[in-house]
C-alpha cells in the first residue's frame, strides 16, 4: 500500500522536548516505521523549517520524509502556521496529481485541513488524528489558550469531511460525538511504546540515596510541573527530576523553567527540583529505570506517551485521572489515579507508593505486562492498517475484510 501521512509542524525527524516538539512526533515517526518495516511504501509530509534542507529524505527506517515548502523556511509556533495550509495543501495537490497514494493520514487540525484540500479530488480517501481537540484545550486553558480563534469550527468541518477519525483514547471520542460525529466513523488506536528500548532490564541513570519521581513532557504550564514540584514540598527525602524544554545550554532563558524554578526556590525544594532540559532518546530509559515513581500531571493530556514508556521500565506511576491517561494507568493496579490538579492528594499518593516497596514492584510489573499486551507499536500499527483498509476498500467498493495489501 502507498501511504501518505501529514504532520505538518511534528516532524518525525525533529529532537524531542521543545514546546512543539512531544508525542505527536514520536507516534508519526513509530507508526511510519512499523509500516514500512510490513513492506509499505510510506512518505510523511511535514513543513519545511531550513531552506538548506533537502526536499525529501529517506530515514534508516524505510519511510521518506518530505519537507514541503509552505511559509517562510524557518521555525514558528504550530498556532501560527494556519496562513501556510493553503500553501501546503497545493503541494500536496500536484505531488498527489504525479503520483497518488491509496490513502492520506493527517496528523493534527491543520495537517487534516491540508490534507482535505488535495486529497479529495484526486479521490483519495482521508483519516484523520487530531492528537488534541481545540474544544477541550480551550476549556482548560480559557484566555491563555493561543490556538487560532477558528480552530474549534474547522475541526468540526474536519471531523465531517475525513472518511474516519482514529482518537488516542476513549475520552477522545466522547467529545468527538459531542461535536457531533457518529460514532461508528471513528476507532480507537492509542499511541504505543517501543519495547526494546524500554525495559525494565539494562543500565540505570546513576542516582543518590534520596527517593526520586521523574517527570517528563513539553515544557509548558498545561503539563502541570509545578503540580508536582508542589507536592515534592510535602514529601521527605525526595527528590524532582523534571525532564523537557531546551537543551541545558537554553534552559535557563526558557520562561517556563524561570517559573518552576522560582517555584522551587519559593517552596525551599530547589536542591531537590532537578529541571534537566531535553534529553537524548537514547538516555530516557535508563533515566526513567533509576525512578522510584514516575509523576504524570497535567490540566489534560489528549494521550500521554511518557507514562506507558516509565510503565513499560517497570516503574509504577501516578497520574492526574485526565484524558487518555484514564485508558493507560489502571488504578491499583499499575500505579495510581489522582484528582488533576491536586497537589495535596498527589504527595500523598506518592509518600503511599515510597513507603510500599512491595506494591511499587507490584504495580512496576503490572504495568509492564499492560503495555506488552495492548501497546506495542506492532500491534498499533496493525490496527491503524485496518483502518486504512477499511476506507479503502469503502472507497473502491470493495468487501470488507480482504486481506491486507502486501
Amino acid at each position: 500500500m502507498k501511504i501518505a501521512m501529514v504532520s505538518e509542524h511534528a516532524s518525525p525527524l525533529a529532537a524531542l522536548g521543545g514546546v512543539d516538539a512531544g508525542g505527536q512526533n514520536v507516534h508519526v515517526a513509530e507508526l511510519a516505521a512499523g509500516m514500512s518495516r510490513r513492506g509499505h511504501d510510506v512518505t510523511v509530509y511535514t513543513r519545511r523549517e531550513e531552506a538548506a534542507a533537502p526536499t525529501t529524505v529517506r530515514t534508516e527506517q524505510g519511510y521518506r520524509v518530505t519537507r514541503v515548502p509552505a511559509g517562510p523556511p524557518e521555525i514558528l509556533p504550530k498556532d501560527e502556521l494556519l496562513p501556510f495550509m493553503d500553501e501546503f495543501g497545493e503541494f500536496l495537490r500536484q505531488d498527489w496529481q504525479r503520483e497518488a497514494p491509496d490513502v492520506a493520514h493527517a496528523h493534527f487540525w491543520m495537517s487534516g485541513l491540508a490534507t482535505l484540500a488535495a486529497a479529495p479530488v484526486l479521490g483519495i480517501p482521508v483519516l484523520q488524528t487530531f492528537h488534541a481537540l481545540g474544544v477541550v484545550k480551550r476549556r482548560y486553558q480559557g484566555a491563555a489558550d493561543t490556538s487560532p480563534p477558528e480552530r474549534v469550527e474547522l475541526e468540526q468541518g474536519i471531523a465531517d469531511r475525513a472518511d474516519r477519525v482514529i482518537a488516542t483514547c476513549t475520552d477522545e471520542v466522547f467529545e468527538l460525538v459531542r461535536m457531533g460525529l457518529p460514532r461508528t466513523r471513528t476507532s480507537v488506536i492509542p499511541c504505543g511504546v517501543d519495547l526494546d528500548r524500554f525495559t525494565p532490564h539494562g543500565p540505570r541513570a546513576a542516582r543518590s540515596a534520596r527517593h526520586r519521581i521523574v517527570s517528563v513532557g513539553r515544557l509548558v504550564p498545561r503539563k502541570g510541573f509545578d503540580i508536582a514540584i508542589t507536592a515534592v514540598a510535602r514529601l521527605r527525602d525526595t527528590e524532582l527530576l523534571l525532564v523537557g524544554g531546551p537543551d541545558d545550554g537554553r534552559l535557563a532563558d526558557d520562561p517556563e523553567a524561570q517559573r518552576l524554578s522560582a517555584l522551587a526556590d519559593d517552596l525551599g525544594v530547589a536542591d531537590r527540583v532537578h529541571l534537566l532540559g531535553q534529553v537524548p532518546r537514547t538516555e530516557m530509559a535508563p533515566l526513567l529505570r533509576s525512578a522510584d515513581v514516575a509523576v504524570c500531571t497535567p490540566w489534560y493530556e489528549p494521550f500521554g506517551i511518557t507514562p506507558l514508556e516509565a510503565m513499560a521500565c517497570g516503574v509504577p506511576v501516578v497520574a492526574a485521572a485526565v484524558g487518555g491517561l484514564t485508558d493507560t494507568v489502571v488504578d491499583g493496579v499499575t500505579g495510581r489515579l489522582v484528582t488533576p490538579r491536586e497537589s495535596g492528594e498527589l504527595a500523598d499518593a506518592i509518600d503511599g507508593l515510597l513507603n510500599a516497596p512491595e506494591t511499587r514492584a507490584n504495580f512496576g510489573r503490572a504495568g509492564r505486562e499492560r503495555v506488552r499486551a495492548r501497546y506495542s507499536w506492532d500491534r498499533i500499527t496493525a490496527e491503524t492498517l485496518r483502518a486504512y483498509r477499511r476506507v479503502v476498500d469503502a472507497a473502491v467498493g470493495a468487501e470488507p475484510g480482504r486481506e491486507e495489501a502486501r
